[in-house]
């Protein structure tokens, strides 16, 4: 393997992440006004629903990435969790009220829980140490591809078929599928002994919690504590809807996100493995106190869009970013399990974010939800600054 290019299993790995995402974005970007416009229910519903179905999904990641560390096998539990997504994609077609709506959405979620930790645990197996900011950065920002293109496609169908959410939703069905097979049938990962069979088997106990070692805890703290300040981004399409965007065109919020993540995740990604990563980390988490205070103060489409593109930068400076920290962090034999382990702590603050911002924007405003996450990202960014890498 050339040492200076990124593997084929990350590319595969990219665009099976991207049919997912495609698949789950032309969905997830309907949901919200399906929930509150088609269905009655109220934003605080919503946030209800977003919130236990990420934590679901999070939480998920520690079992599976556990059972990967000591099975020594990560593909085909990462494939399950992709099976799972896109065989659970039909119920939001066949669903009649937010009861069948919340199920499908955990069970999706719960597939995407599986497959997190042992895929991104296998990125890091198969990539040179030196590339792993690179390569989170790569699978990123494919996996963005599909995010930007399944609101857009969304929006084109809607306006095609009069705004029918649920033949939006079949559609949704087909890339779901393609993902599921192009995993099975087209990634490879090292033999278990390339990857230290003889190492002592996981287990998420006390002995292997302390074997994670303090710089990884550390890093879990950080991403914690900014997923706390980062709600669902359920609540950017009620913000756009609350500013008068039609229905039809509330995906575009999505969209414009999403176009800029896709487009600096990657570079981010090459930027963190050659400047201080603490430092790069904290320019995201200032770009997210400004970004809410836009979206506080937006009174049109302008603030709106400033606002929603800000989001879409932040998300691109840090996710790929905490994936490289998270394995740098950790021994190369608990990789799974330092995986599950950050998105078990991230899972529980995402439940109370978002149902926070559901509670806020119910019981006071829109605004007061974006104000939150704006302070709560100071608090994070504090953190950041004065922790010790």
């Amino acid at each position: 393997m050339n040492a200076n290019r990124i593997p084929r299993g990350v590319w595969v790995l990219g665009f099976v992440s991207m049919l997912m995402d495609l698949s789950s974005e032309m969905i997830h970007s309907l949901l919200p006004l399906y929930l509150t416009v088609g269905l009655g229910a109220s934003a605080l519903v919503v946030g209800i629903i977003e919130g236990v179905a990420e934590s679901a999904a999070l939480l998920m990641r520690v079992v599976s990435g556990v059972i990967s560390d000591r099975i020594r096998h990560r593909k085909w539990i990462t494939a399950a969790g992709y099976g799972i997504a896109a065989f659970t994609k039909p119920l939001f077609a066949i669903a009649q009220g937010a009861g069948l709506i919340f199920t499908a959405r955990l069970l999706d979620r719960i597939g995407k829980g599986i497959r997190g930790a042992p895929r991104d645990a296998l990125i890091a197996d198969i990539t040179p140490a030196s590339m792993h900011g690179a390569a989170y950065g790569l699978r990123q920002s494919l996996d963005t591809v599909g995010a930007f293109a399944g609101p857009l496609l969304a929006m084109a169908l809607m306006l095609a078929w009069s705004n029918d959410f649920r033949a939006v939703f079949w559609v949704a069905v087909v890339p779901a599928m393609l993902s599921f097979v192009l995993i099975v049938v087209a990634v490879r990962e090292p033999e278990p002994a390339a990857r230290k069979a003889a190492a002592p088997k996981a287990a998420f106990d006390r002995r292997t919690l302390r074997r994670l070692g303090a710089a990884f805890w550390v890093v879990t703290a950080a991403g914690s504590a900014l997923t706390l300040a980062r709600f669902s981004e359920a609540f950017l399409i009620l913000r756009a809807e609350n500013l008068g965007v039609g229905i039809a065109y509330t995906p575009l919020v999505l969209v414009g996100m999403n176009l800029v993540y896709m487009v600096t995740a990657y570079p981010a990604g090459r930027l963190a493995d050659r400047m201080s990563r603490k430092t790069l980390l904290a320019i995201g988490i200032a770009v997210l106190i400004v970004a809410d205070v836009v979206l506080a103060f937006a009174g049109g489409l302008a603030a709106l869009a400033i606002g929603v593109l800000l989001w879409g930068l932040h998300m691109g400076l840090t996710q790929g970013l905490l994936a490289a920290m998270v394995a740098k962090s950790a021994p190369e034999d608990l990789r799974g399990t330092a995986f599950g382990a950050f998105n078990f702590a991230s899972g529980l603050a995402m439940l109370a974010a978002s149902a926070i911002a559901g509670a806020l924007w119910h019981y006071i405003g829109p605004a007061a939800t974006f104000w939150a996450g704006a302070a709560l990202a100071a608090a994070s960014l504090a953190l950041t600054r004065f922790a010790r890498w």
